[in-house]
């Protein structure tokens, strides 16, 4: 009768044989043996099924991740549970030159990593509306009735305190944020009109609100909340999560000479007001000065802070540049122009005899507004009678020396400093004029191209006024472009445009512009990145009780996760023991087939297995 012997690469002594009759004998091996063996392959198959496991789960949550950034956008919009004890509020109140608004912030409860930042957004109503209120006049009208600037913000703090839950009221942050129109004040007028905030809020409400919630901020601040705020909405303060996302070498203010990290690509933003323009970005690289005198006046511009809650983690330290230019917006630019149209006409109407602009039959010739289109300029009690050319060409060239270039290297606008712009890895969003201009007639919204703009902007100064005025009875242009828009367009697009590819020197190729007015269909005020900015440090007492909670059994869950990979290697490591012990045991077998080897025999006794004489017995 024949018989089937099967054996492997372990000991010679470790086989089996399959008898065809009956299968009398399965193994030929003693209990010490098959011990092993079982080991070995629970260890492999538990080894193959934790890889199996982990790798789904995180191959899953990256798939996730991008769906749960989606989801939250979309519940971003529904209303609030205030009945969630785990929901926490904060208020911001934006007291600006021509009324003040007070912005609801809510927030859930901090997920204990120190890396992240709190979930911010806009609390809605059961209506869900943003639960936002505006008031006027400006808080700056009462500098020399500071005592009444209470019952003034008082509508606006009681509005607020209807939405928050009343338990959650003491431990409410409340900041009042004064901005330009408290700027020009005198310092005593400033102060005064804090002291009645913070003397009198206190007693009225319970929210919290301490001596450094009501300020003065800078222009510079507001700018790095901007910043702040476009950022944090945009998701660019998260980790990178997959491999084509678009990312950044930074070098950690105060610590050149460590290595760079890898972070996401912030995004800068450009706004052009009526008054005012700016412009913030961050600085990645560190940045070398022409002079002295540009290395002083660049620390004026550059603002350097750390988001996170934990100072000593650099991942959220940021630098970044901020400057702001008065006069450079676009009415106070109009406004420059006329003036000088006005000064220069004047002079050579009196130089060389002239008659120009003085009645409507010979007037100034502007080619800053559209065609035929009429005008005028009242100064003095002196009239200068205007009649558009629309040349947007000419335009341009006529309010190029408006931009205060200098001579001198990595200036801007006024020859202001400005860092170097790596524009071929940057991307910027361009907010009130910038989408004004390309959006409310020209109706390029969005994707900034500056030939298919220049072209737009050339064929709508060159269009006559009649037609246009006809159009816009016609309802084919933004629903909340009025005819002051119309008059002005073509004179705003040719500011906006020399202003970022002159002013500000980008490329007339540069792809990276977005211009707009909400981001995800919200509008960002610069109020969202002062409370993440100011609230950074909250996160720690939510932290704290993650490390003290008893549920231990959460922490293993979350340790399982985070220390896979320690998981793993213990596994082959215990893997690699086995096959070593293995080895050994092949090595004994070897010289117990030498004939009378004693040596071989003191071998076996010495791992505790019978003899070969004694398994032969077996």
């Amino acid at each position: 009768m024949g018989r089937i012997s099967i054996s492997c690469l372990i000991p010679a002594s470790w086989h089996f044989s399959i008898s065809p009759v009956g299968c009398p004998r399965i193994l030929n091996t003693n209990l010490r043996q098959i011990i092993v063996i079982s080991v070995l392959a629970a260890a492999v198959s538990l080894l193959y099924f934790s890889v199996v496991i982990i790798r789904n789960k995180y191959g899953r949550l990256s798939r996730d991740k991008k769906f749960q950034r989606y989801l939250a956008r979309v519940t971003d919009i529904e209303a609030t549970d205030t009945n969630n004890p785990n929901v926490n509020y904060g208020i911001v109140v934006d007291c600006g030159s021509s009324g003040s608004r007070i912005f609801v912030y809510c927030w859930p409860r901090h997920n204990g990593n120190p890396h992240d930042l709190l979930d911010i957004r806009q609390m809605r109503d059961k209506n869900r509306k943003p639960v936002v209120m505006k008031i006027k006049p400006g808080i700056s009208e009462f500098a020399t009735s500071p005592e009444k600037v209470s019952d003034y913000i008082s509508p606006l703090l009681n509005f607020a305190a209807e939405h928050v839950p009343r338990a959650k009221h003491k431990e409410t942050p409340l900041y009042i944020l004064c901005t330009a129109g408290m700027r020009i004040l005198p310092e005593s007028q400033q102060k005064a009109i804090l002291e009645d905030l913070l003397t009198d809020i206190p007693v009225h409400f319970d929210f919290l609100f301490s001596d450094s919630h009501a300020e003065v901020i800078s222009g510079k601040q507001e700018g790095v909340y901007a910043w702040i705020g476009i950022n944090f909405v945009l998701g660019r303060f998260e980790h990178i999560e997959d491999d084509d996302e678009a990312v950044v070498e930074v070098n950690i203010p105060g610590s050149e000479s460590s290595e760079a990290i890898v972070r996401k690509r912030t995004a800068g933003i450009l706004d052009m007001g009526g008054v005012s323009t700016q412009i913030a970005y961050e600085v990645p690289k560190t940045v070398s000065f022409a002079s002295s005198q540009q290395e002083e006046v660049a620390k004026n511009l550059l603002a350097e802070f750390n988001l996170g809650c934990d100072v000593h983690q650099t991942e959220h330290v940021y630098r970044v540049y901020v400057a702001t230019f008065l006069g450079f917006g676009g009415n106070a630019a109009r406004q420059r122009y006329e003036d000088r149209i006005f000064a220069n006409t004047v002079q050579k109407n009196r130089l060389l005899g002239k008659q120009t602009g003085l009645t409507p039959d010979a007037p100034y010739l502007d080619p800053c507004l559209p065609l035929d289109i009429k005008d005028e300029i009242q100064q003095n009690g002196q009239t200068i009678y205007l009649r558009g050319t629309g040349d947007f060409d000419l335009c341009r060239e006529t309010i190029q020396p408006f931009m205060n270039k200098t001579n001198e290297t990595q200036t801007s606008l006024n020859g202001v400093y400005q860092p170097p712009i790596h524009f071929q890895n940057s991307e910027f969003y361009g907010f009130s004029e910038f989408y004004y201009c390309t959006e409310d007639v020209l109706r390029m919204g969005g994707d900034y191209n500056a030939a298919k703009f220049t072209k737009a902007a050339k064929d709508y100064c060159a269009t006559k006024w009649s037609i246009l005025r006809e159009r816009f009875d016609r309802g084919l242009y933004a629903s909340h472009a009025d005819l002051h828009r119309l008059k002005y367009q073509c004179f705003k697009s040719a500011w906006m445009f020399e202003v970022f590819h002159r002013g500000f020197s980008f490329p007339v190729n540069y792809k990276n512009l977005k211009t707009a007015l909400q981001v995800y269909d919200k509008e960002v005020q610069w109020t969202l990145g002062a409370i993440l900015y100011r609230t950074r440090f909250l996160p720690l007492r939510d932290i704290q009780q993650e490390v003290f909670r008893a549920s231990h059994a959460h922490w293993r869950g979350v340790s399982f996760v985070y220390n896979h990979y320690l998981f793993s290697g213990c596994f082959l490591v215990v893997l690699l023991a086995i096959l070593l012990y293995l080895l050994r045991l092949r090595r004994i077998h070897r010289r117990t087939l030498r004939p009378g080897s004693a040596a071989a025999a003191a071998l076996w006794m010495e791992e505790g297995l019978p003899s070969q004489k004694a398994a032969g017995a077996l």
